[in-house]
Order: C-alpha cells, then structure tokens, then sequence
C-alpha cells in the first residue's frame, strides 16, 4: 500500500489555524462594517450613494484582485502572498481606523480589499498543499466552517463595537491577527509553493479581467437602474475578450482550459456560482421581512438570521470529513437539493407566518449549504495540478463574490418592479411579500438547476501531481 509522503518545512496544523483566523477576519471585515454604516455616515456627513460604496468598495476591491493574485501566487510562492496580504490587511485597517474623510476610509477599503483577494485567493490553495488527500477534507471543512463563524458573529460583535467603542474599533480590532498572522507565518512556514515558477505573468489579460469584473459587478450591484444594465452588458462583453485573450496566451492569468478539459473543475464552479446566486440575498430579504412585516427591531432580527450562519458553521465542518471518505460530488448535490426545499419552504410566506417557521426554514437551508460547500470546495481543490491550486484558490472566491451579486441583482431587480422606489409601508405590505415570494421562487428554480450542475460533474477525481 503506496503510504503519502509527509511534507517538511512546516507543521500542517499551524497552517490550518493561520487560514482559519484569516478565514474568520475577512468575512468579518466584510460583514460588521454594513452595521456601522450609519454612525459613519453621521460623522462623516456622507449621502446614501457614498455610504453604499464603504461596502462595495472592499467587494469590488476583492473581486477585482482576486484571479490575478492568485496566478501571481503559483509564480512567486503562496506563502509569499498570504504573508504580504496580512501585512496589507493590518495596514489598511490601520488606515481605515485613522480615516478623516468619507474618501480616505472609501480608499483604505479598497486597498483592504486588495489584502483580503491576497489571503483568499492563497488560502484554500496552501491548505490543499499541505494536507495529505486523506486529510483535506476535513481541514478544507474547519477552513470552510471558519468562515461561516465570521458571518456569524459579524452582526452581533459589530454592533456592540460599534456602540460601545465606535466603528473605528471594528477595525483596530483586527489589526492584531494580521500582525501575528504574519509573524507566525515567518517563523513557523519555512516552506513555499510555487509549481508555477518560471512562467511568465500575464499582464495583458489581467487587466482586461480586473477592468472588466469590476464594470460587470458594479452594473450587477445598481440594478435595474438604467446604468446597471448600460454597464452588464460592456461588462459581460469584457469578459467574453477576457476568455479569448486567455485561450491564445502562453501562460494566461486564468486557464480558460481548466474550464473546457476538467469537467470535476468546471461544474463544481458552476455549481458554487448558482449555490451563491441562490442565496445570498436570503438574510437581505428576511431582515426587510422581519423589521417592516414583523415589526422585529432589529437585534430581534439579527438572532433570528443568525441561525443559518450558526448551522452552516457546524454542518460544513462535519461534511468536510465526509467528503475525505465519500463522493463530494453526491455529498454537494445532497446539499443542494436541501437548499432547494428551505427555499420552497420561504416562498410560503406572508404576514401571519411565525417565527419559528422562518427559523425551521433557515436550518433547513443551513444545512444544506453547510453539506454543499465544503464538499464542493474539496471537488474543486482537488481536481487541477499543483501549479493551478492558486488559480483554483481564487476561481472558488471569484464564483462567490460574482454569485453573491448576481443574488442582490435578481432580489433588488423584483423589488423594484413591484415597488418601485417606494419606501416600505403598511400600505405597500402586501406588494412586498408579493417581491419576496417571487425572489424565492426564483431562488428555489435556480437552486434546482444547481442540482443538475452538481451532479453532471462527474466521478471525484484527485489531480494534485
């Protein structure tokens, strides 16, 4: 019995609790600034349009830097990447903090956001490099789980931050983890990966990329306004250069044939894209639910919605180990098809449902996406070379961020068809949950067909020679 050798240069497990912390950070960076926006725009005097880009600045920033750090990563080293987008991250955060201006905090974001596409898109792949197959599972399933723990608390602890000490603690707070990130990094990692040394970086499409992911996303963000689609469709036109740049370049920024040659690598993308596209508009319409249907203040709302973060956190963990043992393409469709019964269940909706149905609702739904992802994420992971673990890395953060605005696209876009620009009243009430049983029923369409997607995957396969 042919025994996996044991890597030297590091300890497997310090690495694991380092993207873990990391796994933590981000989300969280992402997730508990939406909470302070107001006292921010207090301060700061700043209108609805410039407090919307303190968010979308750091997404757009994320997206845009992702795929091109994460092929830089198999060309200079991981371990280089992960250790410098630490360094940024505690820096910007820095900035942000000392941000006297709505502008200057808007620009410390986007370079934070540059630091996290750094952690993100090296992450997964240093995991997948340390760990023995056997392994990988379970180690992808506490990397995934820590993530869903940032989302988890990032409500909670950001408002109580944010009340108690001001929004500039949110990120003062997270200074130090990436400061002791980095200082372990230096001196417990003595290892670097890097397959893909040697080759050339491509300058051209990466430009092309960045311009157009961040002309497609930022369209998808303001739909159905005029502009939204004035911007998709040059935005998606980008895209389609992007891809016929990539098929002629001799070392692309992204292997356009991963997507064309490995059917396990293509459709697991495919899948976590419809997965994210399905629902991560799910906590944005509940909260406007809760607080306008229910009347739900908005802490009461927060405890409700965090049950879904909460089980994902736990089932991710458990069917990460699953998927060491069984077929995570069987294990993903599961979870999918879980996903597609909670949102059924949500398209029920109206103003008499209780509490608790929503709550059962949400378990359901975190469980499935619990079951999906980290199987999913195994999938992916494991079906390319070592050279593209990085690429990898950063396609599985790329489908994420590009599903989760493809979701708020398809929820603002009925909300605005039925209600307009109207403000949510008891007068409009019954058009509301008209929008809402609408968005979920287009969810649970597209989370069916994610179903599909999972499965034509094919047969587990593991490729990391």
């Amino acid at each position: 019995m042919k025994t996996e050798k044991k890597p030297a240069g590091y300890r497997k497990n310090v690495i694991l609790l380092l993207v873990i912390l990391t796994s933590v950070v981000n989300p969280f960076l992402g997730a508990a600034v939406n909470i302070a926006i107001p006292s921010i725009a207090t301060e700061f005097g700043m209108n609805a349009v410039s407090t919307g880009w303190i968010a979308m600045a750091f997404l757009l920033s994320s997206a845009v830097f992702l795929v091109p750090f994460g092929k830089a990563a198999d060309i200079v080293g991981r371990k280089k990447i992960f250790l410098y987008g630490n360094l940024i991250v505690a820096l910007s955060s820095l900035l942000c903090a000392l941000s006297s201006s709505g502008a200057m905090l808007i620009a410390s974001r986007v370079i934070q956001g540059m630091g996290s596409a750094m952690m993100f898109g090296t992450g997964m792949a240093i995991i997948t490099s340390a760990f023995p197959v056997s392994e990988r599972g379970k180690a992808i399933g506490y990397t995934v789980s820590a993530v869903y723990l940032g989302l988890s608390v990032a409500p909670f602890l950001g408002g109580l931050l944010t009340e108690y000490l001001g929004w500039r603690s949110l990120f003062i707070i997270t200074i130090p983890f990436g400061l002791t990130v980095a200082l372990v990094t230096i001196l417990a990692v003595k290892t670097e990966w890097a397959e893909a040394r040697g080759e050339k970086f491509d300058y051209g499409g990466s430009v092309v990329y960045m311009v157009a992911i961040a002309v497609l996303m930022y369209g998808f963000s303001i739909l159905p306004d005029r502009s939204g689609i004035i911007l998709t469709i040059p935005g998606a036109a980008g895209i389609m250069i992007f891809i016929f740049i990539e098929l002629r370049a001799a070392y692309p920024v992204m292997n356009i044939h991963l997507f064309k040659n490995n059917r396990v690598f293509a459709f697991s993308n495919l899948a976590a894209l419809i997965n994210y596209a399905a629902t991560f508009a799910i906590s944005f319409v509940l909260s406007l639910y809760l607080q306008y249907v229910k009347g739900s203040s908005p802490k009461e709302a927060g405890v409700i919605l965090i049950t879904q973060p909460l089980v994902m956190m736990v089932v991710a963990s458990f069917s990460g180990r699953m998927s060491d043992r069984y077929d995570p393409r069987i294990l993903s469709s599961l979870g999918m098809a879980i996903i597609t019964g909670g949102l059924v269940f949500l398209s029920f909706l109206n103003d008499a449902t209780t509490n608790g149905y929503i709550i059962s609702s949400l378990v359901i739904l975190g469980t499935g996406f619990g079951l999906f992802s980290s199987p999913n994420t195994n999938s992916i992971m494991s079906s390319v070379e070592k050279k593209f673990l990085g690429v990898a890395s950063a396609t599985v953060g790329t489908m994420r961020l590009t599903g989760q605005m493809v979701s708020m696209g398809i929820a603002t876009m009925v909300f605005n068809v039925l209600i307009g620009n109207a403000k949510i009243t008891a007068a409009n009430h019954q058009l509301f949950i008209q929008s809402t049983k609408i968005i979920f029923i287009l969810f649970s369409i597209l989370c069916f067909l994610g179903v599909f997607a999972s499965l034509a995957r094919g047969k587990h396969k593991v490729n990391n020679g």
